[in-house]
């Protein structure tokens, strides 16, 4: 839960017995073989044959950690105890010689990497067991060693390699040549300065600084030969080792496979993943591919056989060719099937087919995502849902606006204004301020449509002596985003570059970002550019009307977040941030040339430059006006989530309609993966939607579990998906990987290990494909997201994929608070609103604080309400009293203490989902209290009943008088009674009079009915 708290949910659900049909318990985890804790992943057995005071042994574990010779050995006896009398020979890489004694006959076995894990147990710090003497003195003295008395001592015989389970074992492409094999090797290729080794998709190229016993055994060339289905996607490898010096540009080439009877696979059906695809925002991508010296690189391909393919053997070659290298043909014999892959063979995750999914562009185009609307063009003028922009001559905002109404759940009569001048771009210097200015003198840019859901347009211009080159694009969520490239055509010297955004004082109430958590706006702040925190822009505005914006430049690459942002932090703007001298200014602006024109300014600055002839600089702009969309009470208050993998009639009992499933659960184990137990899934979800119930699932990208089949592969892409690091955390990872990763969530019930990925990457297409997978094959409703990492190109896809499946799919976004130094003090809010018009429902979350905190930090920080969601609550369990003024509770099953029930029941009994909800930051709310710091949100049922939410943020005791405006309510003053229904944990019961004072505890508040 935003992987800071939570662990014990975790354990409780892989430990527990849930299910969804009574006496019907799901999947666990192979037992493991030992104590891993105690012992290490990895043994070998030897067989002593009588007992002796020393016996020896040589292990031939052929390890891929750099340094055995530091690392401790443990050996236990036939009984399973340790053996306290062990000396060390002659430990490297490819052997281990020990002596040891051996009280007993039997089998004995040799664990060679134990380990200590410290630290918290989702994060561990696991460091390999140094070597320390055990064994008694006068026993090593007598035995020390030497090598004439060692050979006449009585071998051990060895028997076999084990390790603890299945899945930490080390497979043969992790047991290392030896040196003898490697010499014998590279003089038999003395002049090759690239040997190519084909390996099947069943041996996965896992090591990338040692080569595999295998390889040095069997020698580099020879054909390539697979058998697959008819439909089917084949992946494969060849390995390039460069023995001796770097080897650069290795490129490959395919031809066209051929069959005897004429048939053909054409060359294009080929594909070499590590050179380059489709990125995740669809466009072509291309890698250089370097091999370093004495590195393997592991070229992935994969092959699309078509569905009507003749069965047969299918003949040709692939070509591997490298800078200064004469080039390599590997021979490829491919037999096709009689049978028919179903999905590609995408049923089956071991068999990497999957791989495909890399370059998908499912889901990549300008087609609407409900509820926008298509964008409207009239002249200057562009409309979206409930929005307008109007552009100026230059290409940038001339004005605007919003015509959602400030209870959020419709359109008002009269637009609300976000900007009080048109937004500028200007420059400074000696001769004066110049703003951006088209050639021509067109009065709007001509508008190009890409699609329902997109229009973009250019403007070619000037900023006083720099030549300009504007593309603006709107989307219909409402994202405004600017290239806005600046040149000089000579040497120029210049004060400033900045941006004006004038905001109506309407509009600008609230502020959140630029290290200012949400609040009234400032009468003044000033702000810099700072590389430890994760900021570059801020979002103004009031309920119904805002603006967010960002400043970027062309390099621009989204940071890692939620405990990482540090190793992958935002990268300065050259332009914006100009080496520290940029910033960002906010106030209070009273005149504008004319005393009754007052705006709010928020100027971006870049400070004094030079730039040379030819320099170009790139001032771009991403902004988003709010809200995105209206909310809906009704929905929001039938929609009832738990938060736990459990028995699903005994949550339907408890009222809740919508289930959540977290990673870490029977049907869901492995974090970011969830394929590996398809058919408990299924049954699960087949389960719940015989109850009229709907099931999430835990699925996001910021993580990926080392379960996943494809890891060696994604490997092979050096950094493209997983983030370089110091490696570290738990043992598999630092056994299997080659130690450039960052180590992130780990669960210790399931073993479960995980890396950070590298952020905008090919893997948010497999993601987009995996969601499909899921929605038509196992018929999830919707996701839970848990502090993601990817932007609004990824998430637009997610929203398309899952409604194509599902009239209504359901996406929740839970974000712990990022708030703080490790993530850069930015606003959870500002760093996930690109995603909120394609979600439905804010948990916000660990670390939120809803305590000392004011109504505009829960309006702005944690509702949703001004962007059109509405959410729930969950640090201790959230404050109820204020989260119904927003119509949150807490969630059901997060914690013994998140029990939303009772505030479920009194919503029956009066009938929430047929009232409206008319929240105090609405300017004629039926109901106040006449203060600012005791709030009152209405709910009515007009004509009938109101239900009216109070909450006090006053620091002591206090009593409000309600005014109460009759005629809104469609009640009688004369006829009206407030009653406060008992509410287990909330309230208890009492009756007060319409003109009564009514007493609220500090922090608390009330629920009363007036009828």
């Amino acid at each position: 839960m935003g992987h800071r708290r939570g662990a014990w949910l975790i354990a409780g659900a892989l430990l527990g017995t849930a299910c969804f049909s009574h006496g019907q318990t799901l999947v666990s985890q192979q037992p493991l073989r030992w104590n891993a804790d105690a012992l290490g992943n990895h043994r070998y057995l030897v067989q002593v044959a009588q007992p002796a005071d020393a016996v020896r042994v040589v292990i031939p574990w052929r390890r891929r950690d750099a340094h055995p010779e530091q690392v401790a050995v443990i050996v236990t006896g036939p009984d399973g105890q340790p053996v306290a009398n062990v000396l060390r020979g002659a430990i490297d890489r490819a052997s281990g010689e020990l002596v040891f004694k051996a009280a007993h006959a039997g089998t004995y076995a040799v664990y060679y990497q134990p380990y200590v894990s410290k630290g918290r147990s989702n994060y561990p710090t696991v460091t390999y067991a140094p070597v320390s003497e055990t064994a008694d003195a006068a026993w090593a003295a007598r035995w020390q060693r030497d090598a004439k008395a060692w050979s006449k001592l009585p071998v051990a015989k060895v028997l076999r390699y084990e390790a603890v389970d299945d899945f930490d074992a080390y497979t043969a492409m992790e047991r290392t040549a030896t040196p003898d094999e490697l010499k014998t090797l590279l003089a038999a290729h003395a002049h090759q300065a690239l040997l190519l080794f084909p390996e099947t998709r069943a041996n996965p190229i896992r090591m990338f600084d040692a080569l595999p016993e295998r390889w040095a055994q069997r020698g580099p060339g020879g054909s390539f030969s697979d058998s697959v289905a008819r439909g089917e996607y084949l992946s494969f490898q060849v390995g390039a080792w460069a023995p001796q010096a770097a080897v650069g540009d290795v490129r490959v080439t395919f031809g066209a496979l051929k069959a005897a009877d004429g048939a053909v696979i054409p060359a294009d059906a080929f594909t070499c993943f590590n050179l380059g695809g489709i990125d995740y925002a669809g466009k072509p991508v291309t890698s250089r591919i370097d091999v370093a010296a004495g590195k393997v690189q592991a070229l992935w391909m994969g092959l699309d056989v078509p569905a009507d393919a003749q069965p047969g053997v299918y003949r040709g070659e692939l070509v591997v060719s490298a800078e200064g290298q004469a080039a390599q043909k590997i021979p490829l014999a491919i037999t096709v099937e009689s049978g028919q892959a179903i999905a590609h063979g995408d049923d089956d995750p071991s068999r990497l087919s999957r791989l495909r999914w890399l370059d998908s562009t499912l889901a990549q185009d300008n087609e609407l995502v409900a509820p926008f609307t298509a964008i409207t063009v009239d002249g200057a003028k562009l409309g979206i849902l409930g929005r307008d922009i109007v552009l100026g001559g230059n290409g940038l905002p001339r004005q605007i606006s919003s015509r959602f109404d400030e209870r959020m759940t419709g359109m008002a009569g009269k637009a609300q204004q976000v900007l009080a001048e048109p937004m500028e771009l200007a420059s400074a210097a000696t001769g004066g301020t110049q703003q951006l200015r088209a050639d021509g003198d067109a009065d709007a840019p001509a508008i190009v449509r890409d699609g329902p859901a997109k229009v973009h347009w250019r403007v070619d211009g000037h900023l006083g002596v720099l030549r300009s080159a504007l593309v603006g694009t709107l989307e219909a969520d409402g994202t405004l985003s600017y290239d806005i490239a600046l040149t000089a055509d000579q040497d120029v010297s210049l004060e400033d570059i900045r941006l004006d955004i004038p905001f109506d004082p309407a509009t600008a109430r609230y502020q959140l970002g630029l290290g200012r958590q949400g609040d009234r706006a400032p009468d003044t702040f000033d702000w810099k550019w700072n590389v430890e925190n994760n900021q570059d822009g801020a979002w103004i505005g009031t309920v119904n009307a805002g603006l967010e914006f960002h400043l970027r430049d062309e390099n621009y690459l989204r940071p890692l977040n939620t405990n990482f942002y540090h190793q992958q932090p935002l990268r300065m703007p050259v332009s914006w941030d100009n080496q520290g001298q940029g910033g960002i200014r906010l106030r209070h602006v009273d005149t504008h040339g004319q005393e009754d024109h007052p705006y709010y300014l928020a100027e971006a600055f870049s400070g004094p430059r030079r730039m040379k002839a030819g320099e170009t600089l790139y001032y771009n702009l991403v902004m988003r006006v709010t809200p995105f969309k209206t909310i809906h009470p009704a929905e929001h208050f039938a929609e009832r989530f738990y938060h736990r993998y459990g028995d699903l009639d005994a949550i339907k009992a408890d009222g809740a309609d919508v289930v959540n499933i977290h990673h870490a659960t029977p049907i869901n184990p492995w974090i970011n993966y969830p394929f590996l137990e398809p058919d408990a899934m299924r049954a699960y979800v087949d389960a719940a939607h015989q109850r009229g119930m709907r099931v999430k699932i835990y699925d996001t990208v910021r993580e990926l579990s080392d379960r996943a089949p494809e890891l060696p592969m994604l490997e092979s892409l050096g950094h493209e998906v997983i983030s370089s690091g110091k490696g570290g955390g738990f043992s598999w990872l630092q056994e299997h990987l080659d130690g450039d990763y960052i180590a992130a969530w780990h669960v210790p019930e399931n073993r479960d290990a995980a890396v950070i990925n590298a952020g905008q990457s090919r893997w948010h297409n497999y993601y987009i494909e995996g969601l499909d997978w899921l929605a038509r094959n196992i018929g999830i409703d919707g996701l839970y997201l848990d502090d993601v990492a990817y932007d609004r190109t990824t998430m637009k896809r997610v929203r398309k994929v899952l409604q194509a499946h599902r009239p209504h799919p359901l996406i929740d976004l839970h974000s712990a608070s990022q708030y703080n130094p490790r993530d850069g003090y930015i606003n959870s809010a500002l760093l996930y609103m690109e995603l909120f018009p394609y979600i439905d429902r804010l948990w916000f979350g660990e670390e939120f604080d809803y305590e000392s905190t004011s109504p505009a930090y829960w309006l702005t920080e944690i509702s949703g309400i001004p962007y059109g969601l509405m959410g729930e609550m969950l640090q201790h369990d959230g404050n109820p009293w204020r989260g119904m003024l927003f119509g949150m509770t807490n969630r059901l099953g997060w914690s013994p203490g998140s029990d939303p029930r009772a505030l479920w029941k009194l919503w029956d009994a009066f009938g929430i989902e047929q009232a409206e909800m008319i929240g105090w930051w609405v300017h004629d709310t039926p109901v106040q209290t006449g203060r600012d710091d005791v709030l009152a949100t209405s709910y009515v049922r007009r004509g009938s009943k109101t239900l009216i939410a109070i909450a006090s943020w006053a620091p002591q005791k206090t009593s409000v008088k309600l005014a109460i405006d009759w005629k809104a309510l469609g009640l009688s003053s004369n006829k009206a009674t407030l009653v406060a229904p008992a509410v287990e944990g909330f309230q208890p019961a009492a009756t007060f009079k319409p003109d009564q004072l009514i007493p609220l505890e500090p922090g608390k508040g009330w629920l009363i009915e007036v009828e």
